[in-house]
């Protein structure tokens, strides 16, 4: 079913949407464990595999009305100075774009999160997640009001107790929030204690649970997921075995409730700037969810 398929609500607003989460390691493909060394000097120098792979997403994301990305470069030397958000964004025809640089290693590498999309949201927040090693964000948008939905794109920390801090941070900035949507790569199953806790903090469950995505090759660890607020209706969460990261994305249709409208996105001009409220430092430690 195309996007103007779908049956509408109101101007520009589906009856559903479809999202998509994809850790796209800054547009390289792994395909056993020893190429993360043998292939390790992909993530500093550009190489023409890249362009093509980026393409290959694109084609992917054109399918959908919310793409979120985790691992995505800001323009750096590997990525051919490429923003990897618009990129995809241009090439799939999705009008909006927001780009969130969170780790950078100096004109080498700019990892973050991305967020593409064919809705204008009302306000994009960019924020610090805590740990002791930097270079962890978390993306809001919000979208359709002080009632509409709210996107949490966030890229967790490996260890346990670093994302025990995090989810504890986000769970504080999202409290009260009755329309969300948190996408991304959790690095842990969505059964896992801290997820639960998480998940319980803020009426979310996980549909994706259980839904194996990493590695891409063989995929037999969920790390990936798309936590939803237990009140909205979703279907077909499943995982898409595509060879263009080390990881597979993850995919749901969301069903809009009918008192939602969303604002279609014009595209904007080449190098247009979008509103970004201000960052919000992460707080001083705090106890992870037990």
């Amino acid at each position: 079913m195309t996007y103007n398929d779908r049956k509408r609500l109101g101007p520009g607003t589906p009856d559903c949407l479809r999202l998509l989460s994809f850790n796209i390691h800054a547009g390289t493909t792994t395909d056993r464990f020893h190429q993360y060394v043998t292939h390790s000097w992909r993530q500093v120098l550009p190489h023409h595999q890249r362009v093509r792979n980026l393409e290959a997403i694109a084609r992917l994301a054109a399918g959908y009305d919310m793409v979120a990305l985790q691992e995505a470069d800001a323009g750096s030397l590997r990525s051919g100075f490429i923003n990897q958000s618009r990129y995809i964004a241009d090439h799939a025809e999705l009008p909006f774009w927001h780009h969130q640089a969170n780790r950078r290693l100096g004109n080498m590498s700019v990892t973050g999160n991305g967020f593409v999309g064919r809705f204008q949201p009302e306000v994009v927040e960019e924020h610090r997640l805590p740990g002791a090693i930097p270079g962890r964000g978390c993306l809001l948008l919000r979208f359709g009001g002080s009632e509409g939905l709210v996107f949490a794109v966030v890229h967790l920390a490996l260890g346990r107790r670093a994302r025990g801090q995090q989810l504890s941070y986000l769970a504080r900035q999202l409290a009260g929030e009755r329309r969300l949507v948190v996408m991304g790569d959790l690095n842990t199953e969505a059964t896992s204690p801290e997820i639960r806790s998480f998940c319980d903090a803020l009426d979310l469950h996980a549909p994706t649970a259980g839904l194996a995505s990493y590695p891409a090759w063989q995929p037999q660890r969920s790390i990936d997921h798309i936590l939803v607020s237990e009140q909205m209706e979703i279907s077909d969460a499943r995982i898409i075995a595509v060879p263009m990261s080390d990881h597979c994305p993850v995919e749901l249709t969301l069903v809009l409730p009918p008192d939602l409208s969303l604002e279609p996105s014009d595209r904007r001009p080449a190098g247009s700037a979008f509103h970004r409220a201000p960052l919000a430092a992460p707080p001083a430690y705090q106890p992870a969810f037990r």
